[in-house]
C-alpha cells in the first residue's frame, strides 16, 4: 500500500503539481486500490474536480472516516483526472490552542522553531499534524499490510520525524524537488556552484529568513528511509546543504499522448500560429508591418526569477542576435515572448484598443467581401463578355468610408510597446530595465522584437485567445537556459508538444539530456553550457544556437519538430515510473 503526500495534491501552486497530476495514471495503473494521495484542503474550488466517496469501506476510507469522527475536516474523494486517483484532503485550519501545542512539540522533540504570524508555515505544520493522524488511523485499520508513505518537499514531509521517533510501522520516502536554501543562494551568490561545499546551511538559512523551512527539510532528509531528488544537479546540492547524498534519482516525466500521424501536430502548430499571427498584427502593424511568412516565434516562461530562470542570459543573447541579423539585413523577423507572472494593474489600454480596432477592420472587410461577392456573382451571370469588372464599383460608399476611417484610426507612429501590461513598479523590473538599456524597443529596423507578457496565458486571455499548451504549439522554439533549475518542466513540455527547445547544463533536464541522450541536438534540444563558462560566453553560445535555428529551411524546422516529438516518449511516465517503483522496493527491504 502506497500513500503519497504533497502540498500540491489538488492544489495548483507550482511545478510539483504537474509531477503529481501527470504521474497519477501510472501510479493507479501499478497500484490500483492500494494507492492514495494526501493533500491540503485549501482550494475550495477543487470541489468541481473531485467526486466525494461517502460509503467506501476500503482502508483509506475507514481511516478518513475515523479522523472525521474525531472532529477534523476530512474529505475522501476521487480526483477527476486521468487515472482517477483516490485522495484524502485535510483542512489545515485548526484551533489556535492546538496549533500552539504542535509548535511546542516540534521544538521539544525536533528542535524546530516556528515563527509567529506566518500563515503558510502554520498551515504546513497543521497539515503535517493531520497527515500523521491519518497515517495512525491507517495503520490501525490495515495492520496486516506494509505501508509506504512518500512525501514531497518540506511542506508535506514533517510527519517523517514523528514516524521515526515513535517507531510507527510505516516505510518513508522523501523527495526534495529543490532545496529551500539553494534557491535563495543561487539568486544572491554570484558563484553559487563553486561555493556550494563551503556554505554553513544553518547560518545561511538564518540570513535569508528560511531557517524553519530549511530545518524541516534537513530533518526530513536525515530521518527518511529512502531520500530522493529529481536530478543529479540537485543531488550535488543536497549533498552539501542537506548533508545526505540521495539514495535514488527520480526524474520527472509527463503523461505523453502521442499522435498516430505526424501531420496532426503539424496541423495544430499551423492553427495556433495563426492565432499568434493575429496578436502580432494587432500589436505591431498599426506602427509598421513585416512579412508574417518570414516571422519566427521564440518564447520563454515560468516563475519570475530573473537570474535563476535565465531571463538575463536570454535577453543578452537576443541583443547579440538582433545586431547580427540587422548587420546581415536579414528578411527574417523574430518575436520573443516573455511569459511570466508579475503584479500588474491592467493590460495597457493602447494594446487592447489596437486589438479591438483590428477586429473592427476584420468585420468591415468581411462585410465588403460579402457585398462584393454577392453583387459580382449576379453581375457575372448577366454579362455577355468575359472581362473582369472594376470591383470597387460594387462597394457602397458607406463601407468604403468606414474602411478608410477605421484604418486611419488604427494607424499611428508610436513604437509597439514591449510590455503588454501596466506593471507595478515597472521602472524596477529587470526585464524592462534591460530592454531600455540595450535599446530593444521594437523599432522598425530591429529584427528581434520583444513582447513581455507579465501574466500566464489562459484560454480567457483577451490578447491571444489560447491556453498555454496551445500557445506553446504555435511557437517555433522555447528558450530556458536556467542558472538554477532542479528539473525544468518547460522544455520537457515543449518536447511533448513537438516544439524544439533550449535548456542548460545547470538544469536537471539539461543534465539528463547530456548524460542519457548524447544526440539531443539532432532531436531539436539544445543545451547551453553554463556550469563552467562565463556569462558572456554562454550568452554568445545561446545566440549562436538561435542563429543556427533561424538559418534552417521551413522543411528542416518541420523535420526537427518531428524529431523532437519522437524524443518525447522517453519521458513518458510509463517509462519513468520504474524509478519510483525501485524506491518503494528498496525502502521495503
Amino acid at each position: 500500500m502506497v500513500v503519497e503526500a504533497a502540498w500540491e495534491v489538488c492544489n495548483q501552486v507550482g511545478g510539483i503539481y504537474t509531477v503529481i497530476r501527470s504521474k497519477a495514471p501510472a501510479m493507479t495503473k501499478n497500484h490500483g486500490g492500494n494507492f492514495c494521495m494526501i493533500g491540503p484542503y485549501v482550494n475550495k474550488n477543487i470541489q468541481a474536480e473531485i467526486e466525494l466517496l461517502t460509503e467506501v469501506e476500503d482502508a483509506f476510507g475507514q481511516a478518513a472516516a475515523n479522523l472525521r469522527k474525531k472532529g477534523y475536516d476530512v474529505i475522501y474523494a476521487e480526483w477527476l483526472i486521468t487515472g482517477k486517483p483516490r485522495v484524502v484532503l485535510l483542512n489545515p485550519l485548526i484551533e489556535e490552542k492546538a496549533l500552539n501545542v504542535i509548535k511546542y512539540l516540534l521544538w521539544k522533540n525536533h528542535q524546530i522553531q516556528i515563527p509567529e504570524n506566518n500563515k503558510l508555515i502554520d498551515q504546513v505544520i497543521a497539515f503535517a499534524f493531520l497527515t500523521k493522524l491519518f497515517l495512525d488511523e491507517l495503520v490501525k485499520v490495515n495492520a496486516d499490510q506494509p505501508l509506504i508513505a512518500h512525501f514531497h518537499e518540506w511542506m508535506a514531509g514533517l510527519p517523517i520525524l514523528d514516524i521515526r521517533r515513535e517507531g510507527l510501522p510505516v516505510k518513508t520516502v522523501f523527495t526534495t524537488h529543490a532545496t529551500q536554501l539553494g534557491r535563495h543562494l543561487a539568486i544572491n551568490s554570484p558563484l553559487f556552484y563553486a561555493h556550494l561545499p563551503f556554505f554553513n546551511w544553518r547560518e545561511e538559512a538564518k540570513k535569508f529568513g528560511v531557517l524553519t523551512e530549511a530545518s524541516i527539510e534537513f530533518g526530513c532528509a536525515q530521518a527518511c528511509g529512502i531520500f530522493t531528488t529529481v536530478s543529479d544537479v540537485t543531488a550535488r546540492e543536497c549533498k552539501h546543504l542537506l548533508k545526505r547524498v540521495p539514495d535514488l534519482i527520480l526524474p520527472n516525466g509527463l503523461n505523453i499522448q502521442r499522435f498516430e500521424a505526424l501531420h496532426e501536430f503539424q496541423n495544430l502548430h499551423a492553427l495556433y500560429k495563426e492565432k499568434i499571427h493575429e496578436f502580432v498584427m494587432g500589436h505591431f502593424f498599426p506602427s509598421y508591418s513585416f512579412s508574417l511568412d518570414h516571422t519566427i516565434y521564440f518564447f520563454t516562461s515560468g516563475r519570475y526569477e530573473y537570474k535563476n530562470k535565465g531571463f538575463d542570459l536570454t535577453l543578452e543573447a537576443l541583443h547579440h542576435l538582433n545586431e547580427k541579423l540587422k548587420e546581415e539585413k536579414s528578411e527574417l523577423t523574430v518575436i520573443m515572448f516573455f511569459i511570466t507572472k508579475r503584479e500588474y494593474i491592467s493590460i495597457k489600454p493602447e494594446v487592447l484598443q489596437s486589438r479591438a480596432v483590428m477586429e473592427e477592420i476584420r468585420e468591415v472587410c468581411n462585410a465588403i467581401q460579402r457585398q462584393v461577392g454577392k453583387r459580382f456573382f449576379i453581375e457575372s451571370t448577366q454579362q455577355q463578355d468575359h472581362h473582369l469588372p472594376d470591383l470597387n464599383q460594387y462597394v457602397d460608399e458607406y463601407w468604403a468610408l468606414r474602411y478608410r476611417r477605421t484604418l486611419q484610426t488604427w494607424k499611428n507612429k508610436n513604437l509597439p510597446t514591449p510590455v503588454t501590461h501596466r506593471i507595478i513598479s515597472e521602472e524596477q523590473d529587470d526585464i524592462v530595465r534591460f530592454i531600455y538599456r540595450r535599446n530593444l524597443l521594437n523599432k522598425p529596423e530591429d529584427k528581434v522584437k520583444i513582447i513581455y507578457h507579465p501574466d500566464f496565458i489562459t484560454s480567457t486571455n483577451p490578447l491571444f485567445g489560447l491556453d498555454y499548451s496551445q500557445f506553446v504549439r504555435g511557437c517555433h522554439l522555447g528558450i530556458f537556459p536556467s542558472y538554477y533549475e532542479p528539473w525544468g518542466y518547460t522544455p520537457l513540455e515543449c518536447m511533448a508538444s513537438g516544439v524544439p527547445a533550449v535548456t542548460s547544463d545547470l538544469s536537471g533536464f539539461g543534465d539528463y539530456l547530456m548524460k542519457h541522450m548524447p544526440d539531443h541536438e539532432k532531436g531539436g534540444m539544445f543545451v547551453v553550457e553554463r556550469g563552467k563558462r562565463t556569462f558572456d560566453w554562454s550568452a554568445r553560445q545561446l545566440a549562436t544556437f538561435l542563429y543556427m535555428f533561424l538559418k534552417q529551411s521551413r522543411r528542416d524546422r518541420i523535420n526537427q519538430r518531428n524529431s523532437v516529438e519522437n524524443y518525447s516518449s522517453a519521458f513518458s511516465w510509463n517509462n519513468l515510473i520504474s524509478h519510483y517503483e525501485e524506491a518503494y522496493q528498496r525502502v521495503n527491504k
